[in-house]
């Protein structure tokens, strides 16, 4: 026997007060105040508007009103909709009438019993608003068998078990009667938010303005009107069960009071960061809603140019070329976070993009990353794309074997030449890797930020050119 909806004896009031907070992970905490209307005993309640992608394991109700005066006794997940198609399944067997037009234009009118349920219903594409029922039987009152009519479907009352929107039937025992609020949480998946930055420079390319967004999506069912908004960033571990249908069934320094007013309130959470948003919004099913994360200005900012050398082994033929191609460094817009460059907040990760004033004082984008979480205090570097103007090659001049022995290891001369066609002066780090036992020695030297990375790092006047040869000695274990 199936409990439906209208055996509930109230309803709950819909929600009075609303917060969500949304995990990077495709889901939220839902809060929301409601109000009952109870009787002494047991009672069945209906909650609605919940969402269909409810987790209804997780959820939790309280009294705020009389904290222990009743419990929850059973719950039920109500998610059968009505639609065509799902009244049309829970009528098998009763009677229908069916409306069709015929190629003349009269309208005939059958009266039969529904013997099978569509399993697609078809529009006319014809406009002559009759639908299809794939998959559909009829038993007229005259004997004959219809198969996937086309026309206008009656039922002669509504079946059971259907309703319009998601909802939660609970079985209250209460020691008092009377109105109370209660407090009722639950998770629910189907929503999902992340950041997207935009950072504006100067002309001169050295100070930047900020402005960050948190662009929230609901796919989860249901609205949520004037609802607190809270953003957990941060990797939160969940058990991941294989479930059918959503739902129940598996469904300078700057000190704090001189910040914008825009900025959400942030705060350290165990191991997360927790951001709150000032005002109430509105955020509707199937909605995509952008809100201010934060907005900064005067920010310093350099450029960096970064050219890795790795490439040019790869493919050191390309194109019937002797040698190399050119290779254009990576171009990378870079500022610290924290309070003396104007920051000193954690940001989410999102996608970051660069623009720039131009000489005319348009601006033009620069270029678009990624960040990852980034906790204050640390450095921001957005690679932008290629430089144009700065050109690297490499070429490896001398091969050998050490000592003749191929199992001892091998000597590699490798020459690269950097140049600067820019009509301004620029700063390069040119970055080779190697791995292994390894040694390197050239004019110059070059640093050794790690055991496998080799650097080089150049100040050069407009057209100048700066040659460095280097010799890498591998030795092979064993």
């Amino acid at each position: 026997m199936i409990t439906t909806i209208a055996l509930a004896a109230s309803v709950a009031s819909p929600a009075k007060s609303a917060s969500l907070t949304i995990y990077n992970d495709g889901f939220a905490l839902v809060k929301e105040v409601r109000e009952l209307n109870l009787t002494a005993g047991e009672q069945d309640v209906t909650v609605e508007d919940v969402a269909q992608m409810i987790e209804a394991n997780s959820v939790a109700v309280k009294s705020l009103t009389a904290p222990g005066s009743f419990s929850v006794l059973e719950q039920n997940y109500q998610y059968d909709l009505i639609s065509p198609q799902a009244i049309l399944a829970k009528a098998v067997g009763q009677p229908i009438a069916f409306n069709r037009i015929l190629p003349n234009g009269q309208k005939e009118r059958i009266a039969g019993v529904l013997l099978s349920a569509p399993y697609s219903i078809v529009s006319d594409s014809n406009g002559n608003q009759q639908n299809t029922y794939n998959g559909m039987v009829i038993r007229t009152d005259g004997g004959a068998i219809l198969l996937n009519p086309s026309g206008e479907i009656e039922v002669m009352s509504l079946p059971g078990g259907l309703i319009s929107k998601p909802s939660l039937l609970w079985v209250l025992d209460a020691t008092r009667a009377g109105r109370q609020d209660i407090e009722f949480s639950y998770l629910s998946r189907g929503f999902g938010w992340k950041s997207d930055y935009v950072m504006t420079l100067d002309q001169a390319g050295k100070v930047g303005a900020l402005k960050g967004w948190v662009t929230v999506t609901n796919n989860s069912g249901t609205d949520y009107r004037n609802a607190k908004l809270n953003f957990l960033a941060g990797e939160v571990n969940r058990y991941v069960e294989q479930r059918g249908r959503g739902g129940f069934a598996g469904g300078g320094a700057m000190n704090m009071a001189a910040r914008e007013m825009a900025d959400m309130a942030e705060q350290s959470f165990g191991e997360y960061h927790l951001y709150k948003m000032e005002r109430e919004v509105s955020v509707a099913n199937k909605q995509i809603k952008q809100v201010s994360l934060m907005e900064r200005s005067g920010i310093p900012v350099t450029t960096r140019l970064v050219a890795d050398l790795g490439p040019f082994y790869q493919n050191p033929r390309a194109q019937d070329r002797v040698g190399t191609r050119p290779i254009k460094p990576n171009v990378y817009v870079e500022f610290r976070n924290d309070e003396a460059s104007r920051m000193g907040v954690p940001m989410p990760k999102g996608t970051f993009k660069v623009f720039q004033a131009d000489q005319d004082g348009d601006v033009q984008m620069l270029g678009e990353s990624y960040i990852e979480h980034t906790p204050r205090n640390e450095q921001v570097s957005i690679l932008v794309g290629k430089a144009f103007d700065v050109v690297v090659e490499a070429k490896v001049t001398d091969f050998r074997w050490l000592d003749g022995n191929r199992d001892k290891g091998s000597v590699m001369t490798i020459e690269f030449e950097v140049r600067n066609r820019k009509k301004d002066p620029t700063s390069i780090t040119v970055m080779d890797r190697k791995y292994g036992e390894v040694t390197v020695t050239g004019t110059p030297n070059p640093q050794r930020p790690d055991a496998n990375t080799f650097t080089w790092t150049f100040n050069l006047q407009p057209d100048e050119t700066r040659k460095v040869q280097y010799v890498v000695t591998t030795r092979f274990g064993g």
